[in-house]
Parts: structure tokens; C-alpha cells; sequence
């Protein structure tokens, strides 16, 4: 299993709502959580072998901006 982080605008209840079925519906997650208490709005994700692009492209279809966080 693997896991990424990426920095991203996902800041409320209501944007976690609205970017859910994106994240959902990829088939390389198989969990994924943001941490809306960090100030860089952490998303992290799990999965065997996620791809960085498509889960940028979700979150960015879902209308938030992401970019991968620093390690």
C-alpha cells in the first residue's frame, strides 16, 4: 500500500461533501482523508499503487486546487 499527501483548498464540511464522490469514485484510493486543521489542508491518500495525477485531477474537477505536498 501506498500513500501520498497533497496540499489542498479543501477547508469545510461542505467542500469535504462536494469533493467525496471524485475521490470516491477513483479506483486507485482506497482510503483518503484531509486534515482541515493543518493550515496546508493535508489530503492524505492510501491505495496500492495511486496514480498522483488522476487524484489531482478528481480534486480539481471537484473545484479545489491541489498540488503535491513537500515531503
Amino acid at each position: 500500500m501506498s500513500t501520498l499527501q497533497f496540499k489542498t483548498s479543501i477547508n469545510c464540511a461542505n467542500c469535504l461533501r462536494a469533493v467525496t464522490p471524485f475521490l470516491d469514485a477513483e479506483a486507485s484510493i482506497d482510503k483518503w482523508n484531509v486534515d482541515t486543521n493543518n493550515p496546508n489542508k493535508i489530503l492524505t491518500v492510501e491505495g496500492e499503487n495511486p496514480i498522483p495525477e488522476l487524484i489531482m485531477k478528481a480534486v480539481s474537477q471537484a473545484g479545489f486546487d491541489i498540488e503535491p505536498a513537500q515531503a
